[in-house]
């Protein structure tokens, strides 16, 4: 295998929960531009935002499913669907997620709380666990959930979420311990502030910006979707095959200050 090679996941089968938009889009089009086929988990299977005809466009196999992580039946359904529809399940990104928002825990609801630990921890948990047979059966998989540099720091009126995306990471370690001895790799990806749907709102307010902007403390600049989504290719490539329990932090240096 040439040098090259080793970053291409062609012949592989990718699934992304998630998938619609921000990081999950720009994941699954990285994925597939490396040689994959990719099923793309929805919460609303009518809205894909044209992603999978940009797959195909790619000469990539797409597959829409609907996939509400937080309803283990739909992540079932979804599983069952990868494998019948693109022949296997080689590689699965665990993207789906989501915060209370910017509030003191003193005023965080029961309902917040209890839907970020769902959307981040029990959908991720109950995804790996749907994926693992199909993974076990082939000797092979790859698992990239993606966390955050909040499960590294605290960040204020983020404890919820700073949780959620803490469990996330450990989680990780412990399936990579588990499942190493079925061929599969579990690791994690920790991104800092990305320009995404989900953060523009955050990030058009100027002090706001300003202070992340400095916070990440050796770019000093937001990131883009695919500064993440190369580091996802590259944790599912042969490229990475002895890397397996580890959070790759994607954060221009937020955490090393």
């Amino acid at each position: 295998m040439t040098d090259a090679a080793r970053f291409r996941l062609d012949g592989r089968t990718a699934l992304v929960t998630g998938a619609a938009r921000g990081l999950g889009r720009a994941i699954s089009l990285a994925l597939a531009d490396a040689g994959a086929d990719v099923a793309l988990g929805l919460r609303d299977v009518e809205r894909d935002g044209g992603l999978a005809a940009e797959i195909e466009r790619l000469g990539r196999r797409a597959l829409p499913l609907q996939m509400d992580v937080t309803r283990p039946g739909e992540i079932e359904a979804a599983v069952r669907a990868t494998v019948a529809e693109l022949g296997s399940l080689d590689l699965l990104v665990n993207n789906a997620g989501g915060g209370a928002g910017n509030v003191p825990v003193e005023e965080v609801s029961l309902e917040a709380f209890e839907r970020t630990f769902d959307v981040n921890v029990n959908g991720t948990f109950h995804t790996c666990r749907a994926a693992f047979p199909a993974m076990r059966e082939r000797g092979f998989g790859r698992i990239v959930n993606v966390s955050s540099q909040a499960a590294l720091v605290a960040l204020p009126g983020e404890a919820v979420y700073c949780a959620a995306k803490a469990a996330v990471t450990h989680l990780t370690r412990c399936l990579a311990v588990e499942w190493g001895r079925h061929g599969i790799n579990v690791n994690a990806v920790a991104p800092t502030f990305v320009h995404t749907p989900g953060t523009r709102p955050a990030l058009a307010d100027a002090a706001f910006r300003a202070e992340v902007e400095e916070r990440i403390a050796a770019l000093h600049r937001i990131g883009e979707p695919a500064e993440v989504a190369g580091a996802v290719v590259f944790l599912c490539s042969p490229a990475a095959s002895l890397i397996t329990g580890e959070t790759l932090v994607i954060d221009g240096g937020w955490t090393i200050r």
